[in-house]
């Protein structure tokens, strides 16, 4: 047998073997007709590879236009999933509150037990990574969202990731500010990527009106607060809860900046903060 016998041999085998793979794999109706054609094309491909006046140009080409129609057969039933999974999803309810500003969110912790299973059911996983080219100060966060039939879809987002409070101050260490990073950029990721709405409202950003991408200086939307200077037990306050959103160690450190005074005017505020600093460290570590 010479190597271009061989070859073709090979290609026959190769297209008769997927052949069969799309008639037992049917990932969606939405993808039936595509799959359908593809398998006309494989058969194709499969006559071409044992005729011997067929040339490899020819071969190429019919393999080339085999590889595109599988591609979108592998996109179309992870769109079609993607709908059946978005349909089952509900809201999620908040299950922890920014004492600073009132606001109810939803950990990732939540996120992830209420939609895992139906995303899971569905045929896709999920998987976060960290990306290249972020801006000066900002951490790139990846999710690759991949389907059974084939197709992966990335995500990105730039988080902070400098360890700069609010007025520009140092509140956590460049390691801290990593995983501050990676565990916000995961949550919102995942709320993203499926759509989630939040039972409530979904604002730790302590201000914001885009999903926690404030600067920590909101009021409480009374009219008269915007004329009223805030007091030093407000100011520390804000700092405090700052602190926490990026993690336990930022909190501690905060802390230990305070004087005897302003720790008695934070005390009763202290427990929430640690509540809060921990919920953020959870999060970071189940990346």
């Amino acid at each position: 047998m010479n190597t271009a016998t061989a070859l073709r041999d090979g290609q026959v085998i190769e297209a008769e073997r997927q052949a069969g793979a799309l008639q037992v794999r049917q990932e969606s109706p939405v993808a039936v007709a595509t799959n359908n054609e593809a398998a006309s094309l494989i058969q194709a491909i499969a006559a071409a590879a044992r005729d011997p006046n067929v040339d490899a140009e020819k071969m190429e080409r019919l393999y080339g236009m085999h590889e595109r129609i599988k591609n979108r057969a592998a996109e179309e039933a992870f769109n079609a999933a993607m709908n059946a999974a978005q349909r089952e999803m509900g809201r999620v309810s908040a299950d922890a509150i920014n004492p600073q500003t009132r606001s109810q969110y939803a950990t990732y912790g939540k996120l992830d037990a209420a939609v895992r299973p139906i995303y899971t059911r569905h045929g896709f996983s999920i998987s976060f990574n960290e990306g290249e080219d972020a801006p000066e100060g900002y951490a790139r966060i990846l999710a690759y969202v991949s389907h059974s039939a084939g197709h992966t879809r990335t995500y990105k987002m730039d988080m902070p990731a400098d360890g700069k409070g609010a007025k520009g101050g140092d509140v956590m260490t460049k390691t801290h500010a990593t995983g501050s990073a990676h565990s916000y950029g995961r949550r919102y990721l995942l709320k993203d990527i499926f759509n989630i709405a939040i039972g409530e409202e979904d604002n730790d950003g302590n201000g914001a009106d885009d999903d926690g991408a404030g600067d920590g200086q909101g009021t409480s939307g009374r009219p008269d607060d915007a004329n009223k200077p805030p007091s030093e037990q407000s100011v520390l306050k804000r700092q405090g809860y700052e602190a926490a959103n990026h993690g336990m160690k930022a909190l501690t450190d905060w802390w230990g900046k305070l004087s005897n005074k302003q720790r008695t005017l934070m005390n009763s505020e202290f427990g929430l903060m640690r509540k809060q600093a921990g919920n953020v460290d959870r999060g970071a570590g189940r990346g």
